[in-house]
């Protein structure tokens, strides 16, 4: 094995500290291409143990401190006695063990328990150093909470799923470990891990807080970011199966129109496409909009990703529970920083553009597989040929599957934000919704890599069958080698088959990213 192979295999450090962190660290965490490692220097550790420091004097003064010695949320106006402040965090955890849904899978978890401890390693949360380093002995032991995913509004923070990581870190529920579920005072005994006691306000800090909607955006930026790509790169093959118009992507005509997301995919289909052989007898003057403005299309997300960047790093990179702890001034700040708003923004819109995908893509296997619109390859796509050729239906099956799934992608595409409901009292009477936006987001993003996958196959078959018909097109370089990429996959479809197996590897290939796209 070369040098560079051990290299790409062996997982770099991700350090947490005050310093700021970006998606791809979270991303490279949740799916072990990196490592969490807090950081040693004296100076941020103390940084931190100033604010734990500082909530011990003022209990030792008899201050007043919200979620610390009094109860939690419209309960704020009860006291908590002296004698009982150490038991309150228990009983936060403990009374919010409500989530239902499915179980967050191994991914997401390892991402939710990094951006948490991105939060509390601003050193605004009055937590201990032990509390951080527990977290990370979970990532490094593989020990990783098993939290339900739905259950939170997004503000107050994602206290419920959070409270999963809390019970946790004190060796109370069930975590995943080597993808069985096991008792996590077990597990935390069999990796040498003592269970904590929560200090003071430690139980607020771990739940209180954006961690879940963060790192779910974190993920789903990351495969839409790729889908961008793959969605330019397939539209490029549709066109050339239908022996398009690449003229269509014209420099001069882009430069106009002055979208820098969507003249950078204008760009790249440029590359993929020859313009040299359009001029020839029978060419339609101007290809359908799936086509045609698939620059249109694809450049909303590519243009609105840099915004989502933003708003999801500077969540990342945030203190977001409450109260904030300022040690150095010796105040403690009570604010909503928990409020989930700039990722559910980001999350509704994400959902929208990556939707716009799957009907983009949608519509070209639509064209693609019609005899009437796709200049002269056949029906369905069918690579079947002589006294066969009747009972054969080629891609029939798999435009009907993809038109399913884009139309339920559209569905989901309502803004969770709006749907914001009054909870708790009416103390929490205007939440976020964003880790719900955030789900809703992935699922969007599930649907639209399955129709990607529809369309991986379609092309395929559509170019294989484009060089039959019309030989003397040539592809230019980069679609020549998907093309050769894909027909490693995938067998050209001379006889109808069940297509799933395929469908399924394509899935997986799409989410390992596994086609270098577009330097």
């Amino acid at each position: 094995m070369h040098l560079a192979d051990i290299a790409q295999l062996t997982p770099r450090t991700v350090r947490f500290d005050q310093n700021r962190l970006t998606i791809e660290d979270i991303v490279d965490i949740a799916h072990g291409r990196a490592n969490a490692a807090l950081s040693d220097d004296p100076a941020f550790r103390a940084a931190i143990q100033r604010g734990a420091d500082f909530l011990d004097r003022l209990l030792r003064e008899d201050g007043t401190i919200y979620g610390v010695t009094t109860g939690y949320g419209d309960s704020c106006t009860v006291n908590v006695p002296l004698d009982l402040v150490p038991d309150l965090p228990h009983h936060l955890y403990t009374y919010h063990g409500v989530g239902l849904g499915e179980y967050f899978t191994p991914a997401q978890t390892r991402a939710i328990l990094a951006s948490r401890l991105a939060s509390l390693s601003k050193g605004y949360s009055g937590v201990s150093v032990e509390l951080l380093l527990q977290i990370t002995r979970l990532l490094d032991a593989g020990l990783l909470p098993l939290i339900p995913s739905e259950g939170s509004v997004g503000a107050s923070g994602d206290l419920t799923p959070l409270s999963y990581l809390a019970a946790v870190l004190c060796g109370e529920r069930e975590v995943w470990r080597d993808g069985a579920q096991v008792p996590a005072a077990q597990a935390l005994r069999e990796a040498g891990i003592a269970p904590l006691r929560l200090r003071p306000k430690e139980g607020l800090a771990i739940m209180n807080g954006t961690a879940v909607m963060t790192a779910l955006a974190c993920l789903a930026y990351a495969r839409a970011e790729y889908l961008t790509k793959l969605s330019t790169r397939i539209t490029a093959m549709a066109s050339f199966a239908m022996d398009g118009n690449a003229h269509h992507f014209d420099e001069v005509l882009f430069a106009a129109k002055p979208h820098g997301g969507m003249q950078q995919v204008a760009a790249w289909l440029r590359g993929d496409l020859p313009t040299s052989q359009w001029e020839r007898n029978g060419k339609r003057l101007q290809d359908r909009y799936s086509i045609r403005c698939a620059p249109h299309v694809i450049g909303v997300l590519a243009d609105a990703m840099p915004m989502f960047r933003t708003m999801i790093e500077n969540e990342l990179n945030s203190a977001n529970d409450n109260p904030l702890i300022d040690a150095d001034n010796e105040r403690v700040l009570h604010g909503g920083h928990f409020y989930g708003g700039h990722i559910a923004f980001a999350m509704d819109g994400m959902k929208n553009a990556v939707a716009n995908l799957a009907d983009l893509l949608d519509r070209q296997m639509a064209l693609l597989v019609d005899s009437r619109y796709n200049h002269g390859l056949p029906a369905n796509l069918s690579g079947a040929k002589g006294e066969r050729a009747p009972i054969n239906h080629g891609l029939k099956a798999l435009q009907i599957s993809a038109s399913a799934w884009t139309a339920e992608a559209l569905k989901a595409t309502m803004p969770a934000s709006v749907f914001s409901r009054s909870t708790e009292c009416h103390n929490q009477d205007k939440v976020s919704m964003g880790t719900i936006a955030a789900r809703d987001c992935l699922r969007v993003l599930d649907l639209t890599e399955q129709v990607v996958a529809a369309l991986l196959i379609t092309v395929r078959q559509g170019v294989w069958l484009r060089r039959q018909v019309s030989p003397e097109l040539q592809a230019h370089a980069a679609l020549a080698a998907m093309q050769d990429a894909l027909a490693a996959d995938i067998k050209p479809v001379e006889e109808d088959r069940r297509l799933e197996p395929d469908l399924r590897l394509m899935l997986e290939r799409i989410r390992a990213q596994a086609w270098d796209l577009y330097a």
